[in-house]
């Protein structure tokens, strides 16, 4: 493992910081991150523990070793705020939710108003409806037809999460229309994250469209808030006829609490949060999941069309736990390999592969000075493919998360963030992971990849350029 220096504010010595090649006048390494953005941001790991990049004109500090990373978001966290290009970007889109939301007293006081959202106890609630929605959607796919993988998982995600967050009743209109608008929001927010600000700031079409797609997003997530406040609590939807009755499950249907949805939480303390910051949290929270789990679960199924005996070995978890009957929410504690499959998909393809913080004041970091007001760069991807952590990278290997293996491949994995500002729905993507995945293995006992195997495309996460799969009975 790589060594490095620890933080200080006062260092005797300082080694200068090893500038990336490749930069050129005006645009600085903008080309390399808009054409090769995986193969650049890798390539740094070669410069040092920290190098220095330029977003056109202004300069950016990548951090290449996670010990140091580490001590960024976590050991010296007060001195690396939540900010840079990227979240100044992506405030555009979500406003001040919990992600994006500058450190300091806001942030705390939401996230303890939120906390509650995302216990373990409080998800389990949303369990057994999550699986009648992914039942539902997965069953309805035609048999043996090539599936646009990433744009299924998708939607699959999306209706699980907004069925966890809004009700079992929430309107398909709206869905549709979040299924649409996020994917192209989120692809070029990272352009404008790449890009010098001047170009982002023209009258020209792309930017244009991107600022019609907010405006629409805001009044979809308007639509979706009085729709969940306009119905009490305890009063059940009219006319909704259940997933699971539809099926024959045998489960009961949904309690009252159930119906309501993790939305419930922050309606409750509407009084404490202002309409536009209820916006800002529900289309934050709705980003994470569509980004993050679509994506872990798009490479997951392409990396079992490569590996039979992953594939196999998570059948046969599966129908020991179930044993012929259809999936229950109590299950899931008892898939682990399934949820090792899951880590491995999700540590190899990033899935974030560029994240920014902000030095508030000169400091060293790892024997090298960082200005006030620099941005400082860490990725995810990098970090879990860096062979000094995780041998045989490019392997997809769901054993390297079995109990009892080394401490080092826990220790560089960030796919969630890390300190006071990590991921505060971790608990809840693991939960749709397995759900979305046990219940597609549960409904199509065969599948095959039926297109070239996918390049690696980056946006806010790493997603499959082009995935097609066909799904069949026998």
């Amino acid at each position: 493992m790589r060594s490095v220096k620890a933080v200080t504010a006062s260092p005797t010595t300082l080694a200068p910081v090893p500038t990336a090649p490749g930069g050129l006048p005006l645009v600085g390494h903008a080309h390399h991150l808009i054409r090769t953005p995986l193969p650049f941001i890798t390539s740094l790991r070669d410069h040092g523990s920290v190098v220095r990049i330029r977003l056109g004109p202004t300069p950016a500090y990548v951090v290449t070793d996670p010990v140091l990373t580490r001590t960024v978001l976590v050991t010296e966290a007060a001195h690396f705020a939540k900010g840079g290009k990227i979240f100044d970007v992506l405030r555009g889109v979500f406003g001040d939710g919990l992600a994006t939301v500058a450190d300091g007293d806001t942030h705390l006081r939401n996230r303890r108003l939120m906390q509650p959202m995302f216990n373990k106890a409080h998800i389990a609630t949303r369990r057994t409806a999550m699986i009648d929605q992914a039942r539902s959607m997965v069953g309805a796919w035609e048999e043996d037809q090539p599936l646009d993988v990433f744009s299924n998982m998708n939607d699959v995600t999306l209706a699980a999460f907004l069925v966890a967050l809004f009700g079992t009743d929430f309107p398909a209109n709206l869905q549709g229309e979040f299924t649409a608008l996020m994917p192209p929001l989120m692809k070029e927010a990272i352009r404008q994250t790449v890009l010098p600000p001047w170009v982002t700031r023209l009258p020209l079409p792309a930017n244009r469209a991107h600022n019609r797609r907010i405006a629409r997003l805001r009044a979809v997530i308007d639509q979706a808030i009085d729709h969940r406040s306009s119905r009490p609590p305890s009063t059940p939807p009219a006319n909704v006829h259940h997933p699971a009755e539809a099926a024959g499950c045998p489960h009961k249907a949904p309690t009252e609490h159930e119906q309501a949805g993790l939305f419930e939480t922050l309606m409750a303390a509407e009084d404490q949060f202002t309409r536009q910051q209820l916006q800002d949290e529900a289309i934050t929270l709705m980003n994470a999941a569509i980004e993050t789990t679509a994506t872990a679960l798009a490479w997951t199924l392409y990396e079992l069309t490569r590996h039979p005996d992953i594939e196999q070995r998570l059948r046969a978890e599966l129908a020991a736990v179930c044993d012929g009957r259809p999936l229950r929410q109590e299950d899931l504690d008892q898939l682990p390999y399934a949820r090792q499959v899951l880590q491995e998909a999700v540590r190899k393809y990033g899935p974030a592969w560029m994240v920014t913080r902000k030095a508030t004041r000169d400091i060293n970091l790892g024997g090298h000075r960082i200005p006030r007001g620099a941005d400082v760069v860490w990725s995810p991807y990098l970090h879990q493919n860096d062979p000094a952590h995780f041998p045989e990278p490019a392997t997809f290997d769901p054993d390297r998360w079995a109990s009892g293996r080394a401490p080092s491949t826990r220790d560089s994995f960030f796919a969630f963030g890390d300190g006071r500002r990590k991921c505060i729905g971790e608990n809840f993507a693991w939960v749709e992971m397995q759900i979305i995945l046990a219940t597609l293995l549960e409904s199509w006992p065969r599948l095959r990849l039926v297109s070239r195997p996918p390049r690696a495309e980056t946006a806010i996460t790493i997603k499959p350029d082009k995935l097609a799969i066909a799904f069949g009975t026998s």
